[in-house]
């Protein structure tokens, strides 16, 4: 028992299993070097739902990377996920050279990425444990700040009219990710024009989470609500949940004592985590009761870590 947790102790969540995890795995990429990758899942026999963490872009040397974010990968494989983590073109350990064209963010290259990946889960299969395990039908993405635009993009949304969507997806959640660009970012629509992302065509169940004091002075001169644009514009979003008292950390999810941690929050961090997983559950069929008991956990809550909007 964590004795940091008070509030988010009620929300439910199974109990963890051991897990086991692989890495480096190193993934053949045509015209470079091999996409290396984290895997983590629970050890046992039956079939495991796939899910790829798309880290962000930080502004630390690691966590922006396979090896980051262990708060929440850990969390969901052991809970019964395969938790594929890659480390994306961008990242500063072991990407792209960024004076290369499309660098340093390498947006297209990231996409591409989350394709190999899924084109590649036969060779995942054949790890030790893995073996005939890995599911299909329920592989979802989820994705924190920049990771959140990489998914966004598979999931549907379009950057000038181009499509890259991956019909392989059935779920996605947005951590912090960016909201609308174009005239809405001022100083950096140019720079920074592949944010204008039209989030109306994303296709896929989508669950939004958002820190209410995300702060995104940087980009645009809109408040937290900001990062919150895809639950109201993608017509298959299903809720936004905005975690309380929180930045663009959520609480710690990228890695405790880091950077990317802005306040390190424990009962927020939980709240993210257990939201999460139970609206995972419901979306790719696991337990169709975990997110409506996760919701109506938070309202009985006496002062709720996190406020819910929920599409009718």
């Amino acid at each position: 028992m964590n004795r940091l947790l008070r509030l988010s102790r009620d929300l439910p969540a199974p109990p963890p299993a051991l897990t086991l995890a692989y890495t480096p795995i190193r993934l053949p990429m045509p015209g470079r070097q091999p996409l290396k990758l984290r895997l983590t899942a629970p050890v046992g026999t039956g079939p495991l739902p796939v899910l790829i963490l798309s880290h962000g872009f930080g502004p630390s040397n690691a966590i922006p990377s396979k090896d980051g974010y262990a708060p929440l990968a850990q969390f969901w494989a052991e809970r019964g996920l395969a938790v594929i983590q890659p480390t994306h073109a961008s990242a500063r350990i072991g990407g792209l050279d960024p004076t290369l064209p499309e660098g340093p963010w390498f947006w297209r290259e990231r996409v591409a990425e989350l394709r190999a990946i899924l084109d590649g889960l036969d060779l995942l299969e054949r790890l030790p444990g893995i073996t005939g395990r890995l599911d299909r039908e329920r592989i979802a993405l989820a994705g924190h700040s920049f990771g959140g635009h990489t998914c966004s993009l598979a999931m549907g949304g379009q950057v000038a009219g181009q499509d890259f969507l991956d019909p392989r997806i059935r779920a996605g959640i947005l951590l912090a990710s960016p909201g609308r660009g174009g005239d809405l970012l001022p100083e950096q629509a140019a720079r920074l024009s592949f944010l204008d992302v039209d989030f109306a065509t994303i296709r896929v169940p989508t669950l939004v989470v958002c820190g209410q004091k995300d702060d995104p002075g940087h980009f645009t001169p809109r408040g937290p609500e900001w990062h919150g644009d895809a639950y109201h514009d993608a017509p298959t979003a299903q809720a936004l949940v905005t975690i309380h008292d929180v930045g663009h950390g959520l609480g710690g999810i990228a890695g405790l004592d880091a950077k990317e941690t802005e306040i390190e929050h424990p009962d927020a961090l939980e709240a993210t985590r257990r939201m999460t997983l139970a609206w995972l559950g419901a979306a790719l069929g696991l337990d169709p009761q975990a997110w409506p008991e996760a919701l109506a956990a938070l309202a009985r809550s006496p002062a709720p870590l996190a406020t819910v909007a929920l599409k009718r």
